[in-house]
């Protein structure tokens, strides 16, 4: 079971035209270019006037290579205008001085690039190890509840956004916090680093959710004030697992609740929806909790808006319930999450939201050879109703 929260799974997605390392064949190009030149001279029966393409070759190398490189495949361009064979440098031709001077003003672009690109990474390092430290990778397990997950900054490049998640062990059981503040991207950062730090806190000597969700609401109604009364607010769904974790209550602040799944089948739990933190005066936010029977082989799937308001071409939202009924039954060695953000893509062209895809099974570790990330089904198991929930 793949059990990391990580933005960067599957690779640089900033694509090498925004800074990530160019791709194998514009490595190839100045290589393929000079061979292709000398191929079609070398065929011909006739002089062909081509040695100008040879021009080309240095600005295709400043695009994959340093300036020695650079330099390198220019005077290989130059050497071959100067073999006699191909017959490129005719008397009266103006190309040797051409490429020699496109060459020298290649490898001094190459160096500026060089330089530039080794800030930018370095300053993309800081970057990463600031946001990691924010939003650490989750373990394998939080006590006695396994943790699966992935998430996806919208902004390109950032390892964090207006997201936020965390899976805690305290002194009152595991609890877990999923929450989406106003904005997304860099500019919403500070809030998630101050609602982090609010929950943290609040899971070690909070003694219930409820007050959890009152220590977050106080939290954000600080920072509004100290933000010259700029309105913050965010929602966010908090669950608490009992110690024997046979049961999981939920606070959703203007959130929607976990899907359970349970038995090859998906139902949304049944919660009374509070206001978004933030919204109401400190101390007066009433939050309500309710508590809902576990069985061996439960899971509970959380989402961000960035999951449920994803449109298809024709306006409609991802049906993340009904999908997630589907995806359980499908035997597939990928976790969860990363079937769901596969099934996402299909569905929608493009993502302009962060996406945040917890899973959380309360349970005993899962034991070596054990078939990976998949719900315990048991026949005719009928899923939880409002008759068998215990509500406060």
């Amino acid at each position: 079971m793949a059990h990391v929260l990580s933005p960067l799974r599957h690779g640089d997605r900033r694509g090498w035209l925004r800074g990530a390392p160019p791709p194998r064949w514009v490595r190839i190009l100045p290589v393929a270019l000079m061979a292709g030149v000398a191929a079609a001279t070398t065929i011909s029966h006739e002089p062909l006037d081509i040695g100008f393409l040879l021009g080309a070759i240095p600005p295709l190398a400043v695009l994959s290579y340093g300036p020695l490189a650079t330099a390198l495949l220019g005077g290989a361009a130059i050497v071959l205008l100067h073999i006699p064979a191909l017959q490129l440098n005719r008397p009266g031709n103006t190309d040797l001085w051409t490429i020699a001077f496109v060459a020298l003003l290649s490898v001094f672009v190459s160096f500026v690039r060089s330089r530039r690109d080794a800030e930018l990474d370095l300053e993309r390092t800081i970057a990463e190890a600031a946001q990691r430290a924010l939003l650490p990778p989750l373990p394998e397990a939080v006590g006695p509840v396994r943790c699966t997950g992935l998430y996806r900054a919208a902004q390109r490049g950032a390892l964090v956004g207006g997201d936020f998640y965390d899976v805690r062990e305290g002194p009152y059981g595991v609890r877990a916090a999923l929450g989406d503040v106003q904005g997304h991207g860099l500019a919403a950062i500070g809030t998630v680093a101050s609602l982090l730090g609010a929950f943290r806190e609040a899971v070690l000597d909070q003694p219930d959710l409820e007050s959890v969700a009152d220590r977050l609401e106080r939290r954000l109604t600080v920072d509004t004030a100290d933000a010259r009364h700029v309105d913050l607010f965010a929602t966010a769904v908090l669950l608490e697992f009992a110690r024997d974790v046979r049961s999981v209550r939920v606070v959703a602040c203007g959130h929607p609740p976990p899907v359970l799944l349970r038995a090859g089948t998906a139902t949304e739990i049944g919660v009374e929806a509070c206001t978004p933190l933030g919204l109401g005066l400190a101390g007066t936010a009433e939050h309500r909790g309710r508590t809902v029977r576990l069985e061996p082989g439960d899971r509970l799937f959380l989402a961000s808006d960035g999951v449920l308001e994803a449109r298809d071409p024709a306006g409609a939202f991802y049906p993340l319930t009904e999908r997630l009924a589907l995806l359980t039954r499908v035997d597939g060695r990928a976790p969860l999450p990363e079937r769901v953000w596969a099934d996402l893509l299909r569905h929608t062209r493009s993502i302009h939201d962060d996406i945040t895809m917890p899973a959380l099974a309360p349970g005993p570790p899962e034991q070596p050879g054990a078939p990976r990330d998949r719900v315990h089904e048991v026949p005719g198991t009928p899923l939880p109703g409002p008759a068998r929930r215990a509500g406060t």
